[in-house]
């Protein structure tokens, strides 16, 4: 079995160890060694990467008992190799594993929450958590207690301590939940109030976490999703925020202090200029609904047919239809273009004797689209040939 460096070491990041096999993997080579430092994925953290001689190391996993390496060359068995550990991504999982425990700590003591499973991808972590009372979401309130008592963790620099327990010893620690394995029990404690099974790798204390930052809690199959960075990852994020924030407050002529208000300002200030530039819109274009009737097709009954697309919403279009059958012997086949797409509003007046809900849903359907209504009235949408096969069929109808 392979003897496992980083148990005793989570800082070692070189080491000699001699090859045991070598297999092929598609055009890559598994290797096993009689002991290594680079991690496996386990326990929601992902592998270590680095090199073994020349050979890049792209993944490490368990196999029964054994650590086995895939790597980009082959390597000689019986011979002895230097692997190195890439220390950035190694010191990260670290980072973000202890933020994992503290926080799942901090959730257990304060609310009763049950931490079920960890996850850290390359940009966000995230830990899947069952509350005593069923609930998928905390308050705001309790976020920032949560937050808080993480990073007093971090800035008292608790010690964070790994080993192996004897089995009487173990059966004495107050750990926060039960061990899922019964052999080489391997546990993680943070100061005097976080103590777990966990065979990750961590930083000797707390302070080398630097910041704990949660940035989402939300529902997730049942249990509640905390997304959180830790260390660098935090400190990254708040570089980014800061300068977003700035940025937005020179926009909105005012300091970070009164973003929000500022941003507010404008908002209202945008909203009532958008209803007045909407109202003026609809007001010019509901002028100019006596010229659509002028300016429409003659059917060889009579009947005025105005087709065509204008610049509106849904509401509008409504109506401007609305108002344009109001005349006797119109019939109005309406559309706004949105993209590759429209939506369409039919309609027609009164003394008119088409079915605008067959007529819609007839021309729509065949090109993919989709619409219906009354027979007076009809709503749907699609492509903009729709309104090319409304007109064929209208004045085939009235030949």
């Amino acid at each position: 079995m392979t003897e496992r460096l980083y148990y005793d070491n989570a800082y070692l990041t070189e080491f000699d160890a001699q090859v045991l096999a070598c297999r092929p993997n598609g055009s890559n080579f598994d290797v096993l060694l009689d002991r290594s430092a680079f991690y496996p994925t386990s326990g929601g953290q992902p592998f270590d990467t680095g090199e073994l001689g020349t050979a890049r190391v792209l993944d490490v996993n368990v196999a029964d008992g054994e650590v086995w390496h895939t790597v980009t060359a082959a390597q000689n068995v019986g011979e002895t190799i230097h692997g190195k550990v890439d220390w950035e991504r190694r010191f990260d999982h670290m980072q973000q594993h202890a933020g994992d425990h503290m926080i799942a700590g901090a959730l257990h003591r304060m609310m009763g929450g049950v931490t079920i499973g960890l996850h850290i991808s390359d940009e966000i972590s995230t830990i899947d958590v069952a509350m005593p009372d069923g609930t998928t979401r905390i308050s705001d309130e309790e976020i920032r207690r949560i937050e808080l008592d993480v990073n007093d963790h971090i800035q008292r620099n608790v010690p964070i301590r790994c080993w192996f327990p004897s089995e009487d010893e173990l059966g004495a620690l107050p750990l926060r939940k039960k061990p899922t394995v019964r052999e080489h029990v391997r546990i993680v404690a943070i100061g005097d109030d976080e103590m777990v099974a966990c065979g990750g790798t961590h930083p000797a204390s707390a302070g080398q976490l630097g910041l704990v930052k949660i940035v989402s809690v939300a529902p997730a199959r049942g249990k509640m999703r905390v997304a959180f960075l830790a260390g660098r990852r935090a400190l990254t994020d708040y570089f980014k925020c800061y300068e977003a924030a700035h940025a937005a407050a020179e926009l909105v002529s005012a300091n970070v202090k009164n973003l929000t208000a500022g941003v507010a300002a404008m908002h209202e200030k945008l909203r009532s200029t958008e209803f007045e530039l909407m109202k003026i819109k609809k007001e010019q274009l509901l002028s100019r609904a006596q010229r659509f009737v002028e300016e429409a097709e003659v059917l060889r009954d009579g009947t005025k047919l105005v087709a065509r697309f204008v610049d509106a919403d849904t509401m509008l279009l409504r109506e401007l239809v609305s108002k344009l059958i109001e005349q006797p012997g119109v019939i109005a086949l309406l559309g706004a273009k949105n993209g590759d797409q429209a939506i369409y509003v039919f309609g027609r007046a009164a003394d008119v004797n088409v079915n605008m809900g067959t007529l819609l849903s007839d021309s729509a359907r065949p090109l993919g689209g989709k619409g219906g209504g009354k027979p007076d009235f009809a709503q749907g949408g699609g492509c903009e040939e729709i309104l090319k096969a409304a007109c064929r069929t209208l004045n085939a109808e009235f030949r």
